[in-house]
C-alpha cells in the first residue's frame, strides 16, 4: 500500500518548526502525545470563537451549538470504535481519570470484597496498575499479575491460576506503551468471563492507530485518551457496556450528573451523564470530534502499514549498532510502533539529550511502568515511537543519533 507521508505533515503545523539553533525537529514522541493537525486546531478555535457556551444548560442558540457539538463528538467516538450506541461512551479528562472511574465505582457498589482478586500485568502503565493497588487497600482484594517474558510478552501459561473464581477484575494493557506489544485481549478475557469476572483494556496506545473494535476486543470496558490520537490533553474515554454503565454508582458528584435532588438525597441522570459531573471539558471535545473525522478520513490499514515499515527498519538499524538492546518484541508481529532501547555504558536520558540537540524528540526514564522496567533487568530505558507522519529518515536520524551519543561517550 501506498501512503502519502509528505500530504499528511503538511497538515501539522508543528512539524514546520526548527529546535536547538536551527535543526529541523523529528518528532519520535508520539506514545507520549502526538501532535496536532490544523483541522483540530481550527475546530478548537472556532469553538471559542462562534459558539463557546455550556452544554446542556442553556437555551440559547449558543448553548444549542456547543451541546449539539459536544454529543456529536460523543456520537464519532462511538463510531470509530465500533460501540452499539454512543450512551456507552463516557468522556473523562483522560485514560488515568478512566481506569479510576471504574476501580472507584466498582469498590463503592460492593461488587469487591475482602477474598476477592484482581488481576492484572507486569506491563501495565502506572494509571492501570496504582488504582487497582488503591482499590485492594480499601476492600482487603488481593493483585496479582501476569508475568513478562524475556521477550516481552504476556506469560500466559500463568492464565490458569491467576484466573479462577475469586477472580472479579483482569486489568490490562491492549498495547504496552514500553514496549509495543499487542496483547490477546480477545484470549485473555474469554477465560475471564467463563470464571465470571469483568475486563478493562487500557487501549490507550492502540485506539490512536484504529486497532479497537469494541465490539469484537473482548473487553467489557475500555479505557482510551485524546491527546495520542491527533486530539487535545483534558479529554479521554472510557467506553463501557451500557448494562454496566447502569448498575455502577457515580465516581462524582455535582451538577448535570443528577436526575433529581432533595437535601438528604439524590436521584442521578442516565449513563453516560452519571458519570460526567460538573462542566466538562467541552472544547476539548469537540477537539476529539475533530481528531477523529481526520483520522476516518485516512485509510487508516495503509498508515498502520506505513508504522509497521518504520518500525521494522528501526528494530533492523538499532540491532546493527552493538551496544543496544532493545526491549521486547524483535519482530514487528503483534507489536505497535513504541520502541524502547538501552545502550551499554550510555544512561537513557544522556542518549536523550544527544538526540535532542539533533533535533529528535524522544523520552527517556522508566514510562510510568516501573515495575515493567525492573521485570526486564533495567532501570530506564530510551523509548522512540513512531505516528503517521514520520519517516525512513527520520529512523535514519535516530540511528545515528544513538552512534553519535556512543562516541560522545566513548563506548565504541
Amino acid at each position: 500500500m501506498t501512503f502519502d507521508v509528505a500530504a499528511i505533515r503538511k497538515d501539522f503545523p508543528i512539524l514546520d518548526r526548527t529546535v536547538r539553533g536551527g535543526k529541523p525537529l523529528i518528532y519520535l514522541d508520539s506514545a507520549n502525545t502526538s501532535q496536532k493537525p490544523r483541522q483540530v486546531i481550527d475546530a478548537m478555535t472556532e469553538f471559542y470563537e462562534r459558539y463557546n457556551a455550556n452544554i446542556h444548560r442553556a437555551t440559547h442558540e449558543l448553548g444549542e451549538e456547543a451541546t449539539e457539538a459536544y454529543e456529536g463528538a460523543r456520537a464519532k467516538v462511538a463510531a470509530f470504535i465500533g460501540a452499539s450506541e454512543q450512551s456507552e461512551v463516557v468522556f473523562t479528562k483522560n485514560v488515568s481519570e478512566a481506569i479510576n472511574l471504574v476501580a472507584y465505582s466498582l469498590g463503592n457498589s460492593g461488587r469487591i470484597g475482602a477474598g476477592d482478586e484482581i488481576v492484572v500485568t507486569e506491563m501495565e502503565h502506572h494509571s492501570n496498575l496504582v488504582p487497582w493497588q488503591l482499590l485492594c487497600q480499601r476492600t482487603g482484594a488481593r493483585l496479582r499479575w501476569f508475568s513478562v517474558t524475556k521477550d516481552g510478552r504476556l506469560d500466559l501459561g500463568q492464565a490458569g491460576d491467576l484466573i479462577n473464581e475469586r477472580t472479579k477484575v483482569v486489568a490490562i494493557a491492549h498495547q504496552s506503551n514500553v514496549l509495543g506489544t499487542i496483547n490477546p485481549v480477545s484470549e485473555i478475557a474469554a477465560r475471564a468471563h467463563a470464571a465470571g469476572a469483568l475486563v478493562l483494556a487500557d487501549a490507550a496506545q492502540s485506539v490512536p492507530h484504529g486497532l479497537v473494535d469494541v465490539s469484537s476486543l473482548g473487553a467489557d470496558l475500555v479505557g482510551f485518551t485524546g491527546h495520542k490520537m491527533c486530539g487535545p490533553t483534558g479529554i479521554g474515554v472510557l467506553w463501557a457496556r451500557r448494562q454496566l454503565l447502569e448498575e455502577l454508582p457515580p465516581f462524582l458528584g455535582g451538577g448535570e450528573m443528577i436526575e433529581s435532588v432533595w437535601m438528604d438525597h439524590s436521584t442521578y441522570a442516565a449513563p453516560p451523564h452519571k458519570f460526567e459531573a460538573g462542566t466538562m471539558p467541552i472544547a476539548e471535545a469537540v477537539g476529539l470530534g475533530a481528531a477523529i473525522d481526520y483520522l476516518s478520513d485516512l485509510d487508516l490499514t495503509a498508515a498502520r502499514a506505513h508504522e509497521q515499515q518504520l518500525l521494522g527498519r528501526a528494530l533492523a538499524a538499532l540491532c546493527d549498532i552493538e551496544g543496544v538492546r532493545i526491549l521486547g518484541p524483535a519482530g514487528t508481529a503483534d507489536r505497535g510502533s513504541a520502541l524502547s532501547f538501552t545502550v551499554k555504558g550510555v544512561h537513557p536520558h544522556d542518549i536523550s539529550q544527544v538526540l535532542d540537540d539533533a533535533g529528535v524528540a524522544v523520552r527517556a526514564g522508566h514510562h510510568c511502568a516501573w515495575p515493567l522496567h525492573r521485570a526486564l533487568g533495567v532501570q530506564s530505558s530510551t523509548r522512540a515511537s513512531f505516528y503517521l507522519y514520520n519517516t525512513m529518515d527520520e529512523v535514519e536520524a535516530l540511528a545515528d543519533g544513538i552512534r553519535t551519543a556512543q562516541k560522545f561517550f566513548g563506548t565504541r
